[in-house]
This record gives C-alpha cells, sequence and structure tokens, in this order.
C-alpha cells in the first residue's frame, strides 16, 4: 500500500466524519429502516461523500456501502471490493456520547486486507492493514484528528493478555444473554462497554483482551475494525469453530446475505484454549 493510499482514505474517514459532526451539532430528524434500526441525514451524507471518494481514488473496485444495500442496490463484486459503513453506532450516536464511527474497508479474497475506523466526536483514528494483500502483513496505528489532519501518530499492538484477568469488551446498547453467559465463564478483571467498532480497535490498541459478539452484526460494521485488529497482532474468530472470520458477497446477494454469525475478537489466539475449557 502506498503513502499517498494510506492518506487518501484516511482523509476520506475524517471528511465523512466531519460532515456527520455539523449534523450532530444541530436538531435532526430520526427514521426507522425495516428492520427498526435508526437512520439519520448523517448516514446518507457521509455515505454519498466515500462513495464519490472511492470512485475517484480507486475506479472499478466495488463498493458495498450499508445505506445504498438498504435502498436494494447491492452491486456484483470480485474477489476485491470496499465495504462501508458511514455511521456506525447510531444508537450512540442518538444518545449523543460520541461513540460512533466511519469504518471503510478493503476486502480481498475475503480477508478484510486495510480498514480505517474514525471516532469523529472523539477525536481518534486508527488504521492497519497492506493493500497488498495479508492484514497480519502490515501494521496498526492510532491518531488523533485535529482541524482535519491526523496528529500524534503511534503504532499500536494488541498486549499480551493478563495473569490477574481479562479486560473483555460488551456492546454498550447490543448485548446479548449469549454474550453475558460467555464473559461470565471467563476470568475477568473488569468488563468495558463501548459503542460500535471502536470494541475492535480497542483490542487492537491493547486497550481490552477480548471482545465477544454472539448478537446480529452486518459485514459492514465490522470489517474496518477487523482489519485494524489483523494488522496489530490479533484475530477475529467464529465464535463456534475459532477459523478466521472470512468476508464473502455471494452472486445474487440480498441484504441478509451480509449478516455476521458470531464472532469474538481476541488480542491472542491462546485464549481461544480458554474459551474452549471454559464451554
Amino acid at each position: 500500500m502506498t503513502k499517498d493510499q494510506i492518506f487518501f482514505l484516511n482523509r476520506l474517514a475524517i471528511r465523512a466524519g466531519e460532515e456527520i459532526l455539523r449534523i450532530y451539532a444541530e436538531p435532526f430528524d430520526v427514521e426507522n429502516k425495516a428492520d427498526g434500526s435508526p437512520v439519520t441525514k448523517a448516514d446518507a451524507v457521509a455515505e454519498k461523500i466515500i462513495l464519490a471518494g472511492l470512485a475517484e481514488g480507486f475506479p472499478g473496485v466495488p463498493v458495498v456501502a450499508e445505506e445504498a444495500v438498504e435502498a436494494g442496490h447491492l452491486p456484483a463484486v470480485g474477489e476485491r471490493y470496499f465495504l462501508v459503513d458511514p455511521l456506525d453506532g447510531t444508537k450512540e450516536f442518538l444518545k449523543k456520547n460520541g461513540e460512533f464511527t466511519v469504518n471503510i474497508a478493503l476486502i480481498d479474497q475475503g480477508k478484510p486486507v486495510y480498514g480505517v475506523v474514525s471516532a469523529p466526536a472523539l477525536g481518534e483514528i486508527f488504521w492497519g492493514g497492506s493493500l497488498e494483500g495479508d492484514a497480519t502483513a502490515g501494521q496498526a496505528f492510532s491518531g488523533r484528528i485535529e482541524g482535519g489532519d491526523i496528529t500524534a501518530i503511534e503504532p499500536i499492538k494488541v498486549r499480551k493478555p493478563p495473569v490477574e484477568g481479562l479486560s473483555v469488551l460488551a456492546s454498550r446498547s447490543h448485548m446479548s444473554e449469549e454474550t453475558a453467559e460467555l464473559i461470565g465463564r471467563l476470568n475477568v478483571a473488569e468488563q468495558l462497554s463501548v459503542g460500535s467498532s471502536l470494541k475492535l480497535c480497542w483490542v487492537a490498541a491493547g486497550r481490552a483482551d477480548l471482545y465477544p459478539r454472539l448478537a446480529p452484526t452486518m459485514q459492514w460494521d465490522i470489517a474496518a475494525g477487523d482489519a485494524v485488529v489483523r494488522a496489530a497482532g490479533g484475530s477475529v474468530v467464529l465464535a463456534e469453530t475459532h477459523e478466521d472470520f472470512v468476508y464473502r458477497v455471494p452472486p445474487g446477494a440480498r441484504k441478509d446475505d451480509l449478516r455476521n454469525v458470531h464472532f469474538i475478537a481476541v488480542s491472542s489466539r491462546e485464549l481461544l484454549s480458554a474459551l474452549a475449557s471454559a464451554a
């Protein structure tokens, strides 16, 4: 991946976040999608910016974007395509707690090989991977968003699980009984809650050890954060088999075909053994 491509994708996420914040600061209407989840003008505005940017910077690469798919526009894709969630964590957006993100990921042969996650209200940004292929061969970084630029850039890596107990992440707005039951079987020192794909980024940045998600999500919800986790040395695996999560858009796919099975993000594959023994 070139520095110019990194800059382009990260700047695109920041630009979308800037427009989201303009709407965030003013009164706005809320509608409900067919599945009952909320959507605002900010989702549409951010996606429009991202789609235009990707068409300019990566012509010919298909884009699977949440709001377009909701409107019935799901393009045919090959092995290489973008997954976009223009506003992940709409419930956090509505609660005004700042824990929402802009997610842009590049998928290649089923793997998230690059991803950027911008949290505009918090002034944080995370990115990682490699456009050349395997995300695990890349690097992951975090930074601060200041005046449209990225400052305080630091490399990030997953941490070694502490012997005194795990820091486990759970969704602030989507905690399921299955997730709570799994967490209850582990040696947990602290349970943390945060919204959106920030949970994946916290695992990547060594702020937590484990993020189990045994509740519904979509591919665009996690792909960018997954790329950051893998580039930082962690893994995102299927909850049942512990195999690596694979992204696919089958021919003739509809929205429901992009719904995720249960997954777990871990800082170390050693934790998978603990999960298996706790079952």
